[in-house]
């Protein structure tokens, strides 16, 4: 399973730049994905051949300085319970603060392994200047320039180190897997409960860590699948329940370990802002998604009907708003089962392949009648297209030049494959290439 790193420590010391330096390193492997930019606080990276995700605390922090002391605190807590490894990121320039002792008072506390990084070294005196956080009482340290990004490889190999080797996954069980995430309190246990019912029609149990999702064998109605419980996981006396921050660890795991993401929204309070970081975190992982407006029940129909309420979602979906929304009660269990045939639907098309020829008597005649637009006088030419073998759906386009099509086209593309195959619920990559 993916391990989760977390980047801590007071503001403008510079975690920011060195996020966007390990992320980028992912980036510059993957073709970049639309949608990226709407979350600065998770991205993914790899070193030595070992993938994780990295989480920026710093981005979650929003008030005046005043406040900042104690949210600072409560952001190092959240990554000391969810993170594998952390961080703590120091800036030379000012030496040690007060806030620093801080942070190193709560780190020293933990079993979890802490790397130190000293930011902003970037010449020689600076290196002599670093040896002062040694007071700090966590070690060893490491120095780093974020912004030149000198001294983050020796960082990157110690960091790699502590983790894992990454586990041979196992083929013979292709069940598929469901998660259901959402912000605290949309109604995951209810939904889950309902599911699962007093009967519990539960082949076995398979247990992660404790603080991993809890994994239950489902089967009910002729489907057979893992649901993926987010919400069963231990409640934090410490952490206040609303936490932006919160949610977002808490989903990062669960959206990594599945197929499928059950995004459960409270119908009371709207699609609010930690609704929208949880989807963009499934589409950036290429996941299947359904939306399930929970406790639709409570609302005042003559107010707000359903086609409004979807249309207002969908907005705020764009580009990729071709999901699946479903208005559900798990008190009730209003449509519970539709809910369940949707997700069972969104798996399929996830795997579904179109055959080349097929693909090319469809698509090759629509490109032809709407072709890219010329660039600087030079006309794209696209020959052929095809499925690419992987286990998202992925297309390639072969033309003359590439480097000319714009986002609007390849939208379009996108728009015309999702007319004429069922990819609801489902992200879609398209790439263009030279034959």
């Amino acid at each position: 399973m993916n391990n989760i790193v977390a980047i801590v420590g007071r503001p403008n010391v510079g975690k920011s730049t060195f996020f966007n330096r390990l992320i980028q390193r992912r980036e510059a492997i993957v073709d970049s994905v639309s949608g990226v930019t709407r979350d600065r606080n998770y991205g993914k990276s790899e070193w030595n051949g070992k993938e994780f995700s990295v989480i920026d605390t710093g981005g979650y922090i929003k008030g005046s300085d005043d406040i900042f002391e104690g949210e600072i605190r409560r952001q190092v807590e959240l990554a000391i319970d969810e993170a594998d490894v952390i961080i703590f990121v120091v800036d030379v320039e000012d030496g040690i603060t007060p806030m620093d002792d801080e942070v190193a008072k709560l780190l020293r506390k933990v079993t979890k392994p802490v790397l130190l990084a000293v930011n902003k070294v970037d010449n020689a005196m600076r290196v002599d200047d670093a040896i002062e956080f040694y007071n700090l009482g966590l070690g060893e340290y490491y120095t780093i320039a974020g912004m030149s990004g000198s001294g983050t490889g020796e960082l990157l190999d110690a960091l790699t180190e502590l983790l894992p080797e990454p586990e041979e996954v196992e083929e013979e069980e292709a069940l598929p897997r469901f998660a259901v995430v959402g912000r605290p309190n949309a109604g995951k246990s209810s939904f889950i409960n309902a599911l699962i019912g007093e009967d519990r029609y539960i082949v076995t149990d398979i247990a992660g860590t404790t603080r991993d999702a809890i994994d239950t064998k489902y089967n009910r109605f002729g489907f057979e699948f893992n649901l993926v419980d987010t919400a069963g996981i231990r409640r934090k006396a410490k952490v206040k329940e609303d936490l932006e921050f919160y949610s977002v660890m808490r989903s990062v795991r669960a959206i990594e370990h599945s197929d499928i993401c059950i995004l459960m929204i409270d119908a009371t309070r709207g699609f609010e802002g930690q609704d929208q970081s949880i989807f963009w975190l499934a589409e950036k992982n290429r996941k299947g998604v359904v939306i399930l407006v929970n406790k639709w029940d409570l609302i005042e129909k003559d107010t707000m009907s359903t086609r409004d309420y979807e249309k207002r979602i969908r907005e705020e979906l764009q580009p990729f708003n071709d999901v699946p929304i479903l208005f559900v009660s798990a008190l009730t269990k209003q449509r519970l089962l539709k809910a369940l045939e949707t997700a069972v639907q969104v798996f399929e098309n996830r795997k579904q392949r179109v055959a080349t020829s097929k693909l090319n008597e469809l698509m090759l005649p629509i490109i032809e009648n709407n072709p890219p637009p010329a660039l600087k006088g030079k006309y794209i030419k696209i020959k052929y297209c095809m499925q690419l073998p992987t286990p998202t759906p992925q297309f390639v386009f072969f033309c003359n030049l590439p480097q000319y099509v714009k986002e609007p086209y390849r939208r379009f593309i996108e728009n015309k494959l999702r007319e004429n195959y069922d990819f609801s619920g489902v992200p879609i990559d398209i790439y263009f290439r030279q034959k």
